[in-house]
Protein backbone atom coordinates (compact mmCIF):
# COMPACT_ATOMS: atom_id res chain seq x y z
CA UNK A 1 0.00 0.00 0.00
CA UNK A 2 0.92 3.21 -1.02
CA UNK A 3 0.37 5.71 1.84
CA UNK A 4 1.86 8.47 0.62
CA UNK A 5 -0.40 8.88 -2.72
CA UNK A 6 -3.11 8.33 0.00
CA UNK A 7 -2.46 11.74 2.08
CA UNK A 8 -5.02 14.75 2.09
CA UNK A 9 -4.54 18.19 3.36
CA UNK A 10 -7.39 19.31 4.77
CA UNK A 11 -8.45 22.65 4.19
CA UNK A 12 -9.69 24.86 7.48
CA UNK A 13 -13.26 24.07 6.69
CA UNK A 14 -12.26 20.81 6.45
CA UNK A 15 -11.01 20.54 9.78
CA UNK A 16 -14.36 22.57 11.38
CA UNK A 17 -15.94 19.80 9.82
CA UNK A 18 -14.08 17.22 11.42
CA UNK A 19 -13.81 19.02 14.65
CA UNK A 20 -17.61 18.89 14.81
CA UNK A 21 -17.46 14.98 13.74
CA UNK A 22 -14.72 14.72 16.84
CA UNK A 23 -17.14 16.65 19.36
CA UNK A 24 -19.92 13.55 18.65
CA UNK A 25 -17.36 11.26 18.89
CA UNK A 26 -15.71 12.69 21.94
CA UNK A 27 -20.04 12.77 23.57
CA UNK A 28 -20.10 8.74 22.40
CA UNK A 29 -16.67 8.10 24.44
CA UNK A 30 -18.17 10.17 27.53
CA UNK A 31 -21.42 8.23 27.62
CA UNK A 32 -19.24 4.97 27.27
CA UNK A 33 -17.11 5.90 30.78
CA UNK A 34 -20.20 7.09 32.41
CA UNK A 35 -21.23 3.32 32.18
CA UNK A 36 -18.12 1.43 32.96
CA UNK A 37 -19.63 -0.44 35.95
CA UNK A 38 -19.53 -3.91 37.08
CA UNK A 39 -22.12 -6.11 35.66
CA UNK A 40 -22.56 -4.33 32.43
CA UNK A 41 -22.34 -5.88 29.54
CA UNK A 42 -19.73 -4.38 26.57
CA UNK A 43 -23.23 -4.86 23.96
CA UNK A 44 -24.90 -2.65 26.48
CA UNK A 45 -21.68 -0.30 26.12
CA UNK A 46 -22.25 -0.49 22.23
CA UNK A 47 -25.79 0.43 22.59
CA UNK A 48 -25.43 3.65 24.50
CA UNK A 49 -22.39 5.07 21.86
CA UNK A 50 -25.09 3.80 18.85
CA UNK A 51 -27.78 5.82 20.80
CA UNK A 52 -25.62 8.88 20.90
CA UNK A 53 -24.73 8.36 16.92
CA UNK A 54 -28.16 8.20 16.12
CA UNK A 55 -29.05 11.16 17.98
CA UNK A 56 -26.28 13.47 16.04
CA UNK A 57 -27.58 11.83 13.21
CA UNK A 58 -23.99 9.92 12.56
CA UNK A 59 -22.73 6.61 11.82
CA UNK A 60 -19.66 4.31 12.51
CA UNK A 61 -17.17 3.52 10.08
CA UNK A 62 -16.79 0.33 12.11
CA UNK A 63 -19.59 -1.63 11.42
CA UNK A 64 -19.56 -3.80 8.82
CA UNK A 65 -15.67 -2.62 8.20
CA UNK A 66 -13.35 -5.42 6.81
CA UNK A 67 -13.79 -9.08 6.51
CA UNK A 68 -15.51 -10.94 8.42
CA UNK A 69 -17.49 -7.22 9.05
CA UNK A 70 -17.23 -5.67 11.97
CA UNK A 71 -20.78 -6.39 13.77
CA UNK A 72 -20.74 -3.33 16.43
CA UNK A 73 -20.01 0.87 15.91
CA UNK A 74 -17.46 0.72 18.88
CA UNK A 75 -15.00 -2.00 20.06
CA UNK A 76 -14.58 -2.88 23.57
CA UNK A 77 -11.05 -4.81 24.36
CA UNK A 78 -10.61 -5.85 27.84
CA UNK A 79 -7.36 -6.52 30.56
CA UNK A 80 -4.90 -8.55 27.50
CA UNK A 81 -7.34 -7.99 24.97
CA UNK A 82 -5.53 -4.93 22.84
CA UNK A 83 -7.27 -3.63 20.52
CA UNK A 84 -10.61 -4.30 18.28
CA UNK A 85 -13.15 -6.52 20.73
CA UNK A 86 -16.52 -7.55 19.84
CA UNK A 87 -19.27 -6.18 22.22
CA UNK A 88 -21.11 -9.19 23.36
CA UNK A 89 -24.13 -9.74 25.45
CA UNK A 90 -22.28 -12.14 27.66
CA UNK A 91 -19.12 -10.44 28.05
CA UNK A 92 -19.40 -8.62 31.57
CA UNK A 93 -17.35 -5.79 33.36
CA UNK A 94 -15.84 -6.99 36.85
CA UNK A 95 -14.10 -4.55 38.73
CA UNK A 96 -10.27 -4.24 38.44
CA UNK A 97 -10.68 -4.48 34.61
CA UNK A 98 -9.16 -2.28 32.23
CA UNK A 99 -11.39 -1.43 29.51
CA UNK A 100 -10.37 0.08 26.65
CA UNK A 101 -13.42 1.91 23.76
CA UNK A 102 -12.26 2.74 20.33
CA UNK A 103 -14.45 4.63 18.23
CA UNK A 104 -15.25 6.34 15.22
CA UNK A 105 -17.66 8.42 13.75
CA UNK A 106 -18.78 9.83 10.80
CA UNK A 107 -20.52 13.40 10.11
CA UNK A 108 -20.65 15.31 6.76
CA UNK A 109 -18.44 12.68 5.19
CA UNK A 110 -15.60 13.40 7.92
CA UNK A 111 -14.41 10.72 9.95
CA UNK A 112 -13.45 11.26 13.42
CA UNK A 113 -11.06 8.18 15.40
CA UNK A 114 -10.57 8.44 18.77
CA UNK A 115 -9.64 5.92 22.26
CA UNK A 116 -9.43 5.31 25.55
CA UNK A 117 -8.53 3.10 28.38
CA UNK A 118 -10.15 3.45 31.86
CA UNK A 119 -10.68 1.02 34.82
CA UNK A 120 -13.69 -0.48 36.26
CA UNK A 121 -14.04 -0.01 40.33
CA UNK A 122 -10.82 -0.17 41.94
CA UNK A 123 -7.75 -1.28 40.08
CA UNK A 124 -4.78 -2.31 41.03
CA UNK A 125 -1.30 0.11 40.94
CA UNK A 126 0.15 -1.50 38.43
CA UNK A 127 -3.17 -1.32 36.64
CA UNK A 128 -3.04 2.51 36.82
CA UNK A 129 0.83 3.13 36.04
CA UNK A 130 0.05 1.29 32.55
CA UNK A 131 -2.74 3.69 31.86
CA UNK A 132 -1.13 6.67 32.67
CA UNK A 133 1.94 5.69 30.52
CA UNK A 134 0.36 4.86 27.69
CA UNK A 135 -1.74 8.26 27.98
CA UNK A 136 1.81 9.89 28.38
CA UNK A 137 2.99 8.35 25.56
CA UNK A 138 -0.12 10.15 23.25
CA UNK A 139 0.59 13.48 24.62
CA UNK A 140 3.95 12.77 23.92
CA UNK A 141 3.12 12.23 20.63
CA UNK A 142 1.03 14.98 20.26
CA UNK A 143 3.86 17.26 20.95
CA UNK A 144 5.64 16.29 17.81
CA UNK A 145 2.43 16.73 15.55
CA UNK A 146 4.43 20.48 13.86
CA UNK A 147 5.12 21.85 10.98
CA UNK A 148 9.20 20.68 10.25
CA UNK A 149 9.16 17.48 12.01
CA UNK A 150 8.06 13.83 10.14
CA UNK A 151 6.05 11.03 11.42
CA UNK A 152 9.29 9.27 12.39
CA UNK A 153 9.82 12.04 14.81
CA UNK A 154 6.25 11.34 16.48
CA UNK A 155 6.89 7.85 16.47
CA UNK A 156 10.60 8.21 18.26
CA UNK A 157 8.60 9.85 20.77
CA UNK A 158 5.99 7.16 21.47
CA UNK A 159 8.34 4.66 21.82
CA UNK A 160 11.13 6.66 23.89
CA UNK A 161 8.17 7.39 26.17
CA UNK A 162 6.86 3.78 26.94
CA UNK A 163 10.16 1.87 26.85
CA UNK A 164 12.03 4.26 29.04
CA UNK A 165 9.32 3.25 31.62
CA UNK A 166 9.47 -0.82 31.41
CA UNK A 167 6.00 -1.16 28.58
CA UNK A 168 5.97 -1.89 24.97
CA UNK A 169 4.91 -0.87 21.79
CA UNK A 170 2.95 -2.81 19.49
CA UNK A 171 4.99 -3.59 16.19
CA UNK A 172 2.16 -4.55 14.28
CA UNK A 173 -0.85 -1.85 14.35
CA UNK A 174 -0.35 1.86 13.70
CA UNK A 175 -1.90 5.16 13.70
CA UNK A 176 -3.09 6.54 10.71
CA UNK A 177 -4.27 9.40 8.51
CA UNK A 178 -7.87 9.95 9.01
CA UNK A 179 -10.27 12.46 7.10
CA UNK A 180 -12.67 11.18 4.66
CA UNK A 181 -11.59 8.20 5.05
CA UNK A 182 -10.80 6.28 8.70
CA UNK A 183 -7.71 5.06 7.45
CA UNK A 184 -5.94 7.78 5.27
CA UNK A 185 -2.12 8.40 4.86
CA UNK A 186 0.39 8.64 6.10
CA UNK A 187 0.99 5.34 8.34
CA UNK A 188 2.28 6.41 11.84
CA UNK A 189 3.87 3.08 13.98
CA UNK A 190 4.23 3.41 17.84
CA UNK A 191 8.08 3.22 16.63
CA UNK A 192 10.36 4.61 14.83
CA UNK A 193 13.76 7.01 14.22
CA UNK A 194 13.38 10.69 14.83
CA UNK A 195 14.55 12.41 11.48
CA UNK A 196 12.89 10.05 9.37
CA UNK A 197 9.12 9.55 7.57
CA UNK A 198 7.32 11.66 5.83
CA UNK A 199 7.14 16.13 6.65
CA UNK A 200 4.30 17.05 8.78
CA UNK A 201 2.42 19.37 6.34
CA UNK A 202 -0.39 22.03 7.93
CA UNK A 203 -3.74 20.03 7.26
CA UNK A 204 -2.32 16.67 7.63
CA UNK A 205 -4.43 15.06 9.74
CA UNK A 206 -3.63 11.90 11.53
CA UNK A 207 -4.97 9.44 14.51
CA UNK A 208 -1.99 8.94 16.96
CA UNK A 209 -2.45 5.89 18.67
CA UNK A 210 0.00 4.12 21.62
CA UNK A 211 -1.18 0.47 22.16
CA UNK A 212 1.20 -0.38 25.09
CA UNK A 213 1.96 -3.90 26.38
CA UNK A 214 3.76 -5.37 29.81
CA UNK A 215 6.36 -7.16 29.10
CA UNK A 216 6.69 -8.22 25.20
CA UNK A 217 5.64 -6.20 22.27
CA UNK A 218 3.74 -9.62 20.29
CA UNK A 219 0.16 -10.11 19.79
CA UNK A 220 -2.06 -12.62 18.64
CA UNK A 221 -5.29 -12.33 17.00
CA UNK A 222 -8.23 -14.24 18.50
CA UNK A 223 -10.45 -17.09 16.35
CA UNK A 224 -12.87 -14.68 15.90
CA UNK A 225 -10.51 -12.72 13.44
CA UNK A 226 -10.94 -9.84 14.97
CA UNK A 227 -9.34 -9.27 18.57
CA UNK A 228 -6.01 -8.52 19.04
CA UNK A 229 -4.79 -9.97 22.17
CA UNK A 230 -1.17 -9.63 24.27
CA UNK A 231 0.97 -12.93 23.40
CA UNK A 232 1.62 -12.98 27.21
CA UNK A 233 -2.04 -12.78 28.42
CA UNK A 234 -0.81 -9.54 30.45
CA UNK A 235 -2.68 -6.33 30.56
CA UNK A 236 -2.60 -3.49 27.45
CA UNK A 237 -3.97 -0.52 27.46
CA UNK A 238 -4.52 1.86 24.30
CA UNK A 239 -5.44 5.84 23.79
CA UNK A 240 -6.22 7.91 20.71
CA UNK A 241 -6.93 10.94 19.11
CA UNK A 242 -7.36 12.93 16.20
CA UNK A 243 -4.48 15.70 15.33
CA UNK A 244 -4.61 17.87 12.85
CA UNK A 245 -0.84 20.03 11.86
CA UNK A 246 -1.53 23.87 11.90
CA UNK A 247 0.82 26.66 11.42
CA UNK A 248 1.07 26.71 15.59
CA UNK A 249 -0.01 24.07 18.16
CA UNK A 250 -1.23 20.64 17.43
CA UNK A 251 -5.00 20.85 16.89
CA UNK A 252 -7.11 17.63 18.95
CA UNK A 253 -9.98 17.30 16.56
CA UNK A 254 -11.51 14.74 19.16
CA UNK A 255 -12.64 16.38 22.24
CA UNK A 256 -15.77 18.33 23.35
Amino acid sequence: MSWARQIHLKSPDDLNAMREAGRVNASVLATVKELLKPGVSTADLNAAAEEVQKKHGCTSPFKGYGYPPFPASITVSINEELVHGIPSKIRKLKTGDIVSIDCGTVLNGFVADSAFSAGVGEILPESQSLLDVTKGALDAGIEKMRVGNRTGDVSAAIQRYVESRGYYVTREYTGHGVGREMHEGPQVPNYGREGTGMPLKIGMTIAIEPMVLIGTEETKVLSDNWTVVSANGLLTAHFEHSIAVTEGEPLILTVQ
